[in-house]
Formats: C-alpha cells, structure tokens, sequence
C-alpha cells in the first residue's frame, strides 16, 4: 500500500474530475506536488486548495526543475513523487524528468492537462499525443476519458510506478475532464506486492558463494529502504564480501563498512573495475547492468566460463536482457536482503585477503591527489565531508565535476546522494529543493 496508514478520506456523491483526482491522491497518502500551473488543468488545481492541510503544492518556474523535484522526492521517500504540468511545450519539458525517473526506476506520476477531448485531433493549441509520446519514456502512458475513470487510472498509475521496476507513468488528461462531474466511487489502495527471492535460488546462491575464491558484490537500483540496508550490510558483514555499488548509488551501503569497496560508475577506480573482471562470482543485486555500471558493457565477458553472474533484480525481463547469468534470481531488492541476511555464513571465507586488499584500493583512491592549480577540490571535498552531519542529504548535477562529490565524500548510513543516473543537467539544486520540502529537519 502507498499510504502509509491507508486511505484518510474516501470520496462519495457527484464531484468533477479534478476533485475526485485529488481526493485519490489524498487517500493515497500524498502529501506533495510539484507543478508549474497551467489552464489545462486548473480544475484540478482548484480542488488541491481543499486539501491545502495535507498536500503541499510547490510552484515551480519551469517544468524541467518540476519533473526533477518529483523524481528526487521518490528516490528519497520511496514513494511516488507527483508532477503536474500543462500541455504541449509544459509536457516537452517535463519529458527529462519522465526519463530521469526512467532509467533511475524511481516511482513518479506526471498528470499533463490536453486540450479538451472534442479538439483533440485536430492540431489543437498545443496538442500532442501523449501517449505516444511517453510511451518509450515511461513505464505507461494512458489517457483518462472520463471523469469517471479518473479513481481506476490513478489506482493503476500509482500500483505501476511502485511494482516491479519502480518507474514514472504518465497519464494525460483532457481539460474538460476536470470538469466533468461523476458519482463514481474512490478505489482503496491497490497493495504493492514485493517479490520475494525463490528458497532454491537463495540455496543455489549459498553454494555458489561457498565455492568461490575472489566474490564481489555489487548493490543498485531503487527500493532500498533502511531496513534492506541494514539487512544487506550484515549479509556482507557476515561473508566478509566486498561490495560495491552502481552509478550514485553508492548511499546504499555505508561507505565506513569494511565491506564496501568502492562505486562502479563514471571514472570509477581503475582497481575495483579490474577486480570485478577478476572476480569469480558477481552478485549484483538490484542494478540493472547498464552502460555506466557495466564500464560501457565491458565488465562482464559471457564467453569466460571461470566469472560467474549470479543477478538479483524485481524485473524478471531484466535478468538476462544484458549478460545472461549462471543464477537469475526475480526478486525486489528488501525480501533479497532480509533472505540473505537469514543464510549461515559461507564458512570461513577463503576470500579474506582479496576483500582486505579491495578496502585498501578504495581507501587508497580518495587519497587526495597533487593539485596543480590554486583550488585544491579533493580538499575542498575532504573539509565538507567532515563538517557535513552523518544524515546530510547530498545532490549533485550531471558534468566531469561531480567526479570529485562522488569519489571524496561519503554516503550510506543516514547520510544520502540524489544524482541523476541519465546524466540529466539542471538536476541537483531542484533535488535539493525536493529534499527539503520532503525532510526539512535534515541539512541538504
């Protein structure tokens, strides 16, 4: 279920469609959007002030920061952050964030007002089909017909942004729409079923990790709550197993942990890539394998019969869509952990001086290097790490310079990055706007 304590207010009698969408976001435990107000939806906008003393709605200036707010509020609540734009060119500018959201497989809804449902086809004021659109970009793309489909669309938007994959779904809503009145009743929350790892896979893996020489663990993807972190650090506590982690995500393990390595991402430690072309078995939990994470699809050779894949993901499409692997496990990332975290130990491990040396390499990497010009920023990097509280929240843009936040700061524990795995510019300082509105006690 979305919301946290299920649904506060269920809606009834005849409303427009623009109130019975708020009254489901309500019920769905939303508590922010992010929007830049345009004409084609102020039905919906008007009804949001009736739950002004639940839902922020923060204006934006421009639909690009809009769309990353929403996508930097999913991936630090692990609930679907909410972006509301107008048609035509606010839409075309939203569609970063909708890709953003994409790849990063964090939940997020993009409500876009079209031109009303009698004008569409015809070239109407900036009319564009948005479901063909969106449809490469999200998860789902759907258009709501009537009012009185408006508490199904939202019901099955929201599921889709939170099963699985995590990702953005876009529905496009005809002006008059909002409008339009109907009796139609609200939906209850759909329950979000989390898939848990198969008990033959986990032994399989048991044994795979048992016969291995040189494991290396690499963590990713979305849907890492505290407890999973909890859960996978004692699983490479108790194994001794070095672990990395994908492209900014390297707040998934504490970066203290003796088990953590270093992050396989963009200008990643020349050490730690050759340690996992080295290793015999790669466990990746959660990532996807893209073109960062992989070292442009280098990583991981399948004609070598001594590296073994073993590959932990909620998509059972994404296990083998990149490298097939030896053991594909479907499952999403907190039941893995917590059914890691129950496996005996692998016996004394006969890995202990590749992981010893593995933490070595990474300590040695953010040793700072000599600095030719006047401003030293591994230094500059160094003193905000030190000054910066144990539960920051760090954002960072897309560009060569986030090389130096991304390898001399450090992350896990309480402390957290929101980057763009897409390489989206223009993402850190609206994700730290996002991070604000959503935990205002933390230093962002």
């Amino acid at each position: 279920m979305i919301a946290d304590t299920g649904p506060r207010s269920m809606g009834a009698g005849v409303r427009a469609g623009g109130q019975i969408m708020a009254d489901a976001l309500r019920a769905y435990g939303i508590d922010a959007v992010f929007c830049v107000p345009g004409e084609s939806y102020l039905g919906l906008f008007d009804a949001l002030y009736d739950h002004r003393d639940a839902i922020r709605v923060v204006t934006c200036r421009h639909e690009h920061g809009a769309a990353h707010m929403a996508d930097a509020y999913g991936k630090l609540t692990g609930r679907p952050g909410i972006c509301l734009v107008t048609r035509g060119p606010g839409a075309c500018n939203a569609s970063i964030g909708v890709h953003t959201a994409f790849q990063d497989s964090t939940p997020m809804l993009l409500v876009v007002g079209q031109a009303a449902r009698a004008h569409i086809g015809r070239e109407a004021f900036q009319e564009v089909d948005f479901e063909a659109m969106f449809r490469p970009l999200a998860k789902r793309a759907m258009t709501v017909e009537r009012a009185a489909d408006m508490p199904e669309a939202i019901a099955g938007a929201l599921h889709a942004a939170m099963s699985g994959r995590r990702g953005p779904v876009v529905l496009s809503v005809p002006e008059d729409v909002f409008a339009e009145t109907s009796d139609v009743p609200d939906l209850a929350p759909r329950p979000i079923e989390r898939r848990v790892p198969d008990p033959g896979h986990m032994e399989r893996l048991h044994h795979l990790l048992h016969d291995a020489a040189r494991p290396l663990m690499l963590l990713g993807g979305s849907g890492w709550t505290d407890e999973a972190r909890r859960d996978i650090v004692a699983f490479a506590a108790a194994n001794a197993l070095p672990t990395c982690c994908s492209f900014r995500r390297h707040d998934i393990l504490d970066n203290d942990h003796p088990a953590f390595v270093g992050e396989m991402g963009i200008g990643a430690d020349p050490a730690l890539i050759a340690r996992a072309r080295a290793a015999d078995l790669l466990l990746v939990v959660g990532a996807r394998l893209g073109e960062m994470t992989s070292q442009r699809y280098t990583l991981i050779d399948p004609d070598r019969s001594a590296q073994i894949l073993a590959h932990v993901h909620p998509d059972a499409a994404e296990l083998g869509r990149v490298f097939p692997p030896a053991l594909g496990i479907a499952a999403d990332v907190a039941p893995f952990a917590a059914a890691a975290r129950t496996l005996a130990p692998a016996g004394v491990p006969r890995w202990h001086d590749w992981s010893v040396t593995a933490r070595a390499d990474y300590e040695a990497n953010r040793a700072l290097p000599d600095c030719p010009g006047a401003v030293d920023l591994g230094r500059a990097m160094m003193d905000l790490d030190a000054r910066l509280p144990a539960d920051a929240v760090i954002t960072v843009d897309a560009g060569n310079f986030s090389g130096w936040p991304q390898r001399f700061l450090r992350f896990g524990g309480g402390r957290r990055l929101l980057g763009a795995t897409n390489g989206a510019m223009g993402y850190g300082v609206p994700a730290a706007v996002a991070a604000k509105v959503a935990q205002p006690d933390r230093v962002v």
